[in-house]
């Protein structure tokens, strides 16, 4: 190894911990700016379309904005309605909680021989010692609820900047780089824009499509307000790993509460599981695909370091930005190395083929 290549590989790990420790420390406004860039490489083919239709570039970027928020605001009323219905019951799911607390004592009684006064004793003690944790936890979810709402606002705010300033954003990233360099610039930046656009739209339909499932599956086996869970499961998809696992918990432990029939809990999980089967051998080859082309230890890696940096919202960001990092590193000389190392293993025509084996019986019968 060369005196040269190890003084390179070594500033590119200098710039690696740089940008991590940029990316912490900066995470109150990075994360915001970043969720506006997505969003706005999402809403963008919209956009040309609206342009398209004799539009100008300020209406239709106000309207991709718009069209947005009337889709996030039909999913929240969607779960508002339902919620209200949820709401109804809750006498009902109090009582039934109650009865399972009731249980939970005598079992305790039972084999613990601690009496039913006692046990309310150590709970009122245990409450009186934590009042002023649960005041500052309300004090916390309060603040953050209003960060939130602060940061939904940037959100939007940055994300129709980025749409109507972008061939402003796009001649000043060309202008980086030498003319003779310009052109590969620009295929890298359409790249990243094409496939976050596919991996973002393809993991939207998905969904949708989660929502249709959960919700067929959660009402035959008997789950009221089936239509809030099944929502409630595919939105938490977002979150990779940890989203899926508690939305489905939630949806466990409701229908514990509201009837208390093993039943219902055995079917849930096994919707969950029939789902999942779905999920991972039909729809994410057919619908997402490997679109990202990134191979899966980094996938998992990239999530985790999300979540260490930006928390939640890095584990949402982490995958799609790892797509474009990716597209950077095969289009930059000093990073190829890199862009085949997160690659995917090259594989044999015949055992892709084999792999993929849903996906093209599908695409020959269409």
């Amino acid at each position: 190894m060369s005196i040269s290549y190890l003084n390179q590989t070594l500033r590119i790990l200098a710039l690696f911990v740089l940008v991590f420790v940029v990316l912490f420390f900066g995470r109150a406004v990075l994360i915001p700016l970043t969720f506006g860039l997505i969003l706005a490489m999402l809403l963008l083919p919209f956009c040309r379309w609206l342009q398209g239709r004799g539009l100008g570039n300020g209406v239709s970027s106000a309207l991709s904005v718009v069209a947005l928020l009337l889709l996030v605001g039909g999913i929240i009323t969607l779960l508002q309605y339902q919620v209200s219905d949820l709401v109804e019951d809750l006498s009902k799911i109090e009582e039934r909680f109650n009865s399972i607390l009731g249980g939970l004592k005598t079992y305790v009684k039972q084999h613990f021989g601690i009496s039913a006064q006692e046990q309310q004793k150590i709970i009122k003690e245990q409450q009186s010692s934590g009042m002023g944790q649960v005041a500052g936890i309300v004090t916390g979810l309060v603040g953050s609820l209003a960060g939130i709402m602060v940061d939904a606002i940037l959100v939007l705010v940055y994300t129709f900047l980025f749409i109507f300033f972008r061939g402003h954003f796009k001649q000043f990233l060309l202008r980086l780089f030498k003319p003779e360099d310009r052109d590969t610039t620009r295929e890298v930046l359409q790249n990243a824009g094409k496939v976050t656009q596919q991996y973002l739209g393809g993991l939207g339909l998905m969904i949708v499509m989660l929502w249709v499932m959960y919700g067929i599956g959660f009402s035959i086996v008997g789950v009221k307000n089936a239509l809030f869970f099944a929502v409630l499961c595919g939105i938490l998809e977002l979150v990779p790993f940890a989203g899926n696992i508690t939305g489905t918990s939630i949806t466990v432990l409701m229908a514990l509460a509201q009837s208390g029939d093993t039943k219902v809990v055995i079917g849930v999980i096994i919707t969950y599981g029939c789902v999942q089967l779905i999920q991972t051998y039909l729809l994410e080859p057919l619908v997402v695909g490997d679109r990202l082309n990134i191979n899966p230890l980094f996938t998992i890696l990239i999530i985790v370091v999300g979540e260490a940096v930006w928390g939640i919202p890095g584990m949402i960001l982490a995958v799609p930005l790892l797509g474009i990092f990716k597209i950077i590193c095969d289009n930059a000389p000093p990073l190829n190395d890199i862009g085949f190392l997160i690659g995917p293993p090259k594989e044999k025509k015949k055992d892709k083929k084999e792999r993929n084996f849903i996906t093209n019986l599908f695409s020959k019968s269409n």
